[in-house]
C-alpha cells in the first residue's frame, strides 16, 4: 500500500527523468569479427584471445607471442575461413545473423508484456555487452536477465560473459537488478529439442550413418583439472542425447573439437577421431554439434569442411553436418522454456 501511495504523488517539476519498471532479457554468445578481412579479424582476435578465461598461460609468455606472431599471421588464415561461409546477403557472421533471428523471434513471444524488452550482444566483438545493457537501461529496464547461450557451463564461455556484464555494471551509478540464467545442460526441453533436431536431420539424408558423433568444443584439460564442470556437462549432454535416440555407444560417440597450441586438450579429438575412423572402414558418418546453439565457424567450417575433407581423406564415403537448433521453433522452445523459467517472479 505505501509503494502504491509514494507512486501516486505528483513529481515535483525539477525532478530529472529516470525510466524503470521495465524488464531486459540480453541474449549474449561468443561474438563474430565486423567482416573477414584483416584488420576486423585482428581486432577480434585480441580482444578473444586477451580474455585471461580462454587464456590462462602466463601474460609474461602469451603477450610476446600473441602481439608479435599470432596477431600476425592468425587474422589472415581466420579470415579466409571466415569468407568461406560469410552470410553476403546480410553482409554479416552466420552467428550474428542467427542470434539476431533468435532474439527477434523470442521479442515476438513476449511482444503481450510490454514491460520485456529482449535484446542481445556477443561477448567479443559487436555489439557489445556494455552496449546493450545501456540500451536496456535507456528503455527503463530496471532488472535485466543475462543468458549466456551455452547449455555447458565454462569459465571460458559462461563466467567470461558474466565478468564483462559486471565490469560494465561496476561504472553505473543506478545499477540494474541483474539475474545470470544457468546453464541447460540436461534440461529436458532441450535434450528432447536436440533429439528431435537430429532425427529430423537424419532423415533427410540420403544415407544411413553408421556413426554420430556429438562434438563440443574443446577446452584444455588443466581447465577440468582445476575445477571447471564443462567435461561433466557435455558429457552428460552427449549421454542423454544418446539415450533419447536409442543408439548404443558404438553409433554414437563424443568428441571435442576446436584445439590449438601444444597443451593437451579434453579427448577424444573430433579430428582424430573421424580420421580413425573412415581408416578403420566406416564409409557413412554425420556429425552434430550439440553445445552450439547456433551454427558458427566451428560448426559449419571446420566441421562441415574441415572434418568431411580429413573424413573423405582417409577413405570415407558419406559425411554430413547436421545443423545447430539455431532459430528453429525446437530451438526457440529452449530459449523460451530458459528465459520464462528465469524470469519466474518478474513477470
Amino acid at each position: 500500500m505505501t509503494s502504491h501511495l509514494a507512486s501516486a504523488l505528483p513529481v515535483p517539476a525539477d525532478h530529472p527523468v529516470a525510466a524503470s519498471g521495465r524488464i531486459g532479457v540480453l541474449l549474449v554468445n561468443l561474438g563474430t569479427p565486423d567482416a573477414p578481412t584483416y584488420w576486423p579479424m585482428r581486432r577480434y582476435l585480441k580482444e578473444f584471445l586477451s580474455d585471461r578465461r580462454v587464456i590462462e598461460v602466463s601474460r609474461l609468455l602469451w603477450w610476446p607471442l600473441l602481439n608479435g606472431i599470432i596477431l600476425t599471421t592468425r587474422p589472415g588464415k581466420s579470415g579466409a575461413k571466415y569468407a568461406s561461409i560469410w552470410d553476403k546477403a546480410e553482409n554479416a557472421s552466420p552467428l550474428l545473423v542467427i542470434t539476431r533471428r533468435q532474439t527477434e523471434k523470442l521479442a515476438q513471444t513476449f511482444a503481450a508484456d510490454s514491460r520485456v524488452v529482449v535484446d542481445f550482444a556477443m561477448r567479443y566483438g559487436n555489439p557489445s555487452i556494455a552496449s546493450r545493457i545501456d540500451a536496456l537501461r535507456a528503455k527503463g529496464c530496471d532488472r535485466i536477465l543475462i543468458v549466456p547461450l551455452y547449455p555447458q557451463y565454462a569459465a571460458a564461455t559462461s563466467a567470461t560473459v558474466c565478468d564483462k556484464a559486471f565490469e560494465h555494471l561496476m561504472t553505473l551509478r543506478w545499477q540494474p537488478a541483474v539475474r545470470i540464467a544457468p546453464q541447460w545442460h540436461d534440461d529436458p526441453v532441450y535434450i528432447e529439442a536436440l533429439a528431435g533436431s537430429v532425427r529430423q536431420s537424419l532423415a533427410k539424408l540420403d544415407f544411413e550413418p553408421e556413426v554420430l558423433l556429438a562434438s563440443f568444443h574443446g577446452v584444455p584439460k588443466n581447465y577440468l583439472i582445476q575445477g571447471d564442470p564443462y567435461y561433466c556437462f557435455a558429457m552428460k549432454t552427449g549421454r542423454l542425447l544418446r539415450e533419447a535416440l536409442g543408439f548404443s555407444e558404438d553409433r554414437f560417440k563424443i568428441t571435442f573439437q576446436s584445439r590449438f597450441g601444444k597443451e593437451e586438450w579434453l579427448k577424444p579429438y573430433t579430428d582424430e577421431t573421424v580420421e580413425g575412423l573412415a581408416k578403420s572402414g566406416v564409409k557413412r558418418l554425420a556429425i552434430v554439434a550439440p553445445g552450439f546453439v547456433a551454427d558458427c565457424l566451428e560448426t559449419l567450417e571446420e566441421l562441415g569442411e574441415e572434418n568431411k575433407e580429413i573424413f573423405q581423406h582417409n577413405g570415407g564415403e558419406h559425411f554430413a553436418y547436421l545443423p545447430c537448433l539455431n532459430d528453429s521453433p525446437a530451438g526457440q522452445r529452449v530459449l523460451e522454456h530458459v528465459v520464462g523459467r528465469e524470469l519466474q517472479g518478474w513477470v
